[in-house]
């Protein structure tokens, strides 16, 4: 479950979440377990950075992260996935159902960080007409940014 600290000024602090099942202690012994940081910065964006390896396990945590950054209500919600070492159509059927969840809120996402492996799945799956790809996180915000003042 993801949750957010507030710094003496107000401002949200980068919380981490590690999933994994209660039996292994959230350690995997054949993979890299799922990080998942998730900063808002107020009126430009939810930021959720990704890292390790994503399979179906983590499926339904990684789900219901995205979903909460969405209910923020930024004007856009940028998932980096730079530090994801291993990504499959787990990771493309999370995003697409998020992506419509965002159009009904109207919150913009941006998908950043895609390697050569990621950049090939959308493109083979046609999803690279789906989603906006940007190739790093400060791409991401000078554009929101840009449009919000």
């Amino acid at each position: 479950m993801a949750y957010d600290e507030t710094g003496p000024t107000g401002e949200v602090l980068p919380t981490a979440v590690r999933t994994g099942s209660d039996e292994d202690g959230g350690c995997f012994t054949n993979s890299v377990p799922l990080r998942i940081t998730l900063t808002q910065v107020p009126g430009v964006a939810v930021i959720v950075r990704l890292a390790g390896e994503i399979d179906p396990d983590q499926r339904r945590a990684l789900a219901e992260v995205l979903d909460s950054a969405v209910a923020r209500h930024q004007p856009r919600l940028v998932v980096d996935i730079a530090a994801v070492g291993f990504c499959d159509c787990t990771v493309l059927n999370v995003l697409l159902s998020t992506c419509l969840a965002s159009q009904e809120a109207g919150v913009e996402l941006v998908v950043t960080g895609a390697d050569h492996q990621a950049r090939r799945l959308f493109e083979i799956t046609g999803a690279d007409r789906v989603f906006t790809l940007r190739t790093t996180v400060s791409s991401a915000l000078a554009g929101a940014r840009e449009s919000n003042g």
